[in-house]
């Protein structure tokens, strides 16, 4: 072990002493791990600091809302509620291509890779 190392796990072992790590959330439960193997490795340290800070990016929240307005449409009886949700959902798809535009995204093979592994999580389908 290097003079670092060693530092950092006395350093642990000193807090671990003095209860700093008695009150942490989730202490005595099972590890959530997060399986990032659908997520291109050039976007995984990303990826994980966005989703660590409670953050998700604007144009997946948008999808989200696609997906949800995609179901909303197909069992909606009611035409008039049906025409303002296609509505909504039109206006969504343009903010969504603005964005994707505006980013370049839309030219990534990674970025086209994750985003059709995330719309097909979005829609259930795996």
């Amino acid at each position: 072990m290097d003079f670092m190392s060693s530092m950092v796990e006395q350093r642990i072992k000193e807090a671990m002493a003095k209860g700093q790590f008695d009150n942490l959330k989730g202490k005595g439960q099972p590890l959530e791990l997060e399986d990032n193997s659908h997520v291109p490795e050039e976007l995984r340290v990303a990826y994980k600091l966005l989703s660590n800070a409670g953050m998700i990016a604007e144009e997946m929240v948008i999808q989200k809302e696609i997906v949800s307005l995609r179901d909303l449409i197909l069992l909606c009886q009611n035409p008039d509620e049906q025409a303002v949700l296609k509505k909504k959902l039109t206006e969504k798809e343009i903010r969504y291509k603005m964005l994707m535009e505006a980013r370049g995204l839309q030219q990534s093979p990674a970025f086209q890779q994750y985003e059709s592994k995330i719309l097909k999580k979005f829609e259930g389908v795996e």
